[in-house]
């Protein structure tokens, strides 16, 4: 709150935007026009995935690592970019605050990239929820012949609201339809991972309208543009489409475009804004969501395809306290004790080892060399963060340093920027774990024996039969995007550090077709996140002044 951010003007020139190229949304906010691609024609930055280890309470602090690496790379004289999600209102009051970084390594202005920001998320919401309207109308007019029974399409809200899962609509509606259906939070909505993987407006407005909403009694889909909203859907998302442009606290550029998590969304920001960033910068990180079995799955096979970019390198964050809590420290179900965790113990950081090693392989599966990066903390011992360093050397990586990017801000992440430079010089060997083509439930059991370590894979009948209507229609050959827990590599929440051999349960299959995926639901996973009992949105206030406080 204290930092102070210079014009955006003048951050847009330093990165090579012309002045007619970017909309001023204040002094310190603009979004960039997509026409600069036409003046930009060829990618030349180096292209870095952040990504890191199983998420703890805590925090590690990956998005204020991937800030700090791209004010690091300024200080080596390179110009860089990072490229980060917006910010979700629901985690803003609920658990997890804002996600704009932390300490000397942050996106600024922080209190509107936490709330409103440029409307992007209420242009999602609305245009979902339109969508939503206008499926109601054409059931109650019978103007589409679709079966209720198959419909799919949810409304959003971005806020966290248990009591939303499960609802019924149509009640005062005299001679309406009264069904079953449900909200999911915005960050979910087709409509977000639509505006996060087109790459123009003719790739949102077709991908708007291949939307699937239901099917007809002899088993059509039904698209939003059969409903004849895909149109004014578009039309909602003009603005939203055109990446926001913002800066850190040390004045680097920063574009923060769209919002999917990466649990049950494919948890990576826009394409478009990588696409311009590319062109740009020299060096441009991306940071992907939770761990690598997570967010990082979803950017190699999802993203990586919709942008034709091949990643570079990619780091992964972990800190001493990950790997003692993934060693057992919390226990089952338990929550650390921050005592215990500030006390220098080498026999936790050995035990939760394994869980750094499987991050580090998954990593080296797409063949993309890894840095590790040791988010210092000020209860980390010497000999704590030495051996994290070794042992991910020993483990495969690239190369391994301490960073102190909350802290000291560009400085405190130097030697982690030299490792990525050294492993630019590798050679590329990208490659995704599974083709197209090949069966749907295969390319589940590829990502979760590989990336999860699970011994098989177990389809519920429900999950059968809707695979079975997808198959018919040929969706099967589309991408996978797996929802799960993200505080396990396995889709239970309480199995720490490496499991290995379980069984992984797909409950539901939601087809996605305007994104280009189908959404495979894991355990117990929901769509709608609910509140704890201590929300951090009882701690945000105003004062008499204005100015809000209390905001994470």
């Amino acid at each position: 709150m204290s930092a102070v951010p210079r014009p955006i003007v003048e951050i847009a020139e330093e990165l090579g935007l012309e002045q007619d190229e970017i909309e001023l949304y204040g002094q310190y906010k603009a979004k960039v026009k997509l026409e600069v691609l036409e003046r930009l024609t060829a990618p030349r930055a180096k292209y870095v995935l952040v990504t890191g280890t199983t998420p703890t309470q805590f925090g590690e602090g990956k998005t204020t690592m991937t800030i700090g690496l791209g004010q690091a790379f300024k200080h080596l004289g390179l110009r860089s970019v990072v490229t980060v999600r917006q910010s979700s209102l629901g985690p803003v009051f609920g658990t997890k605050g804002a996600g704009a970084g932390g300490g000397a390594a942050q996106v600024l202005p922080f209190p509107d990239i936490a709330l409103h920001f440029t409307g992007d998320g209420h242009a999602v919401t609305a245009a979902h929820n339109l969508c939503s309207a206008f499926l109601d109308n054409a059931l109650y007019h019978g103007d589409v012949v679709l079966d209720p029974r198959t419909v799919t399409w949810p409304r959003v809200l971005d806020v966290n609201d248990r009591a939303l899962r499960h609802i019924v609509t149509g009640l005062n509606e005299s001679g309406g339809l009264t069904r079953s259906t449900r909200f999911d939070i915005t960050a979910a909505s087709e409509v977000m991972a639509i505006l996060a993987l087109a790459r123009d407006y003719r790739d949102l407005r077709e991908r708007i309208g291949r939307i699937v909403v239901g099917f007809t009694y002899d088993n059509q889909p039904v698209t939003a543009e059969q409903l004849r909203v895909a149109g004014p859907m578009t039309a909602l998302l003009v603005d939203a489409l055109k990446p926001n442009l913002v800066q850190t606290t040390e004045h680097t550029p920063a574009f923060v475009h769209t919002g999917p998590f990466g649990n049950i969304a494919h948890g990576n920001s826009s394409v478009i804004a990588d696409l311009i960033a590319t062109r740009l910068a020299e060096v441009v990180l991306t940071e992907a969501g939770f761990g690598t079995e997570l967010g990082a799955e979803k950017f190699f096979h999802i993203k990586c395809r919709g942008s034709g970019l091949v990643p570079d390198a990619a780091v992964l964050v972990t800190s001493v306290r990950s790997i003692k809590a993934q060693g057992g420290l919390s226990g089952r179900r338990g929550r650390i004790d921050e005592q215990e965790l500030a006390r220098e113990d080498l026999g936790a950081v050995e035990a939760g080892l394994p869980n750094l090693a499987k991050h580090i392989e998954n990593i080296k599966a797409f063949g993309v060399p890894v840095v590790v990066a040791v988010n210092r903390f000020p209860t980390d011992s010497e000999r704590e963060l030495d051996r994290v360093c070794c042992a991910a050397l020993d483990l495969g990586a690239e190369g391994a340093a301490v960073a102190s990017v909350y802290a000291d801000g560009g400085p405190g992440g130097l030697e982690v920027a030299r490792a990525l430079l050294r492993a630019f010089e590798k050679p590329k060997a990208f490659r995704p774990l599974y083709d197209l083509d090949a069966p749907f439930e295969r390319k589940v059991e590829v990502i979760a024996r590989t990336l999860y370590g699970a011994g098989s894979v177990r389809f519920t009948a429900a999950a059968r039969r809707q695979l079975a209507v997808l198959t018919r229609h040929g969706y099967d050959r589309l991408p996978v995007c797996m929802a799960k827990t993200p505080l396990s590599l396995s889709a239970d929440p309480t199995v720490l550090g490496r499991p290995e051999g379980f069984e992984v349960q797909v409950r539901e299959l939601r087809l996605l077709a305007g994104a280009g995926f189908v959404t495979v639901l894991l355990g117990d996973i929901q769509t709608m996140p609910a509140l704890g009992r201590h929300p951090l949105g009882a701690e945000i206030d105003v004062d008499e002044h204005g100015v809000i406080h209390g905001l994470r």
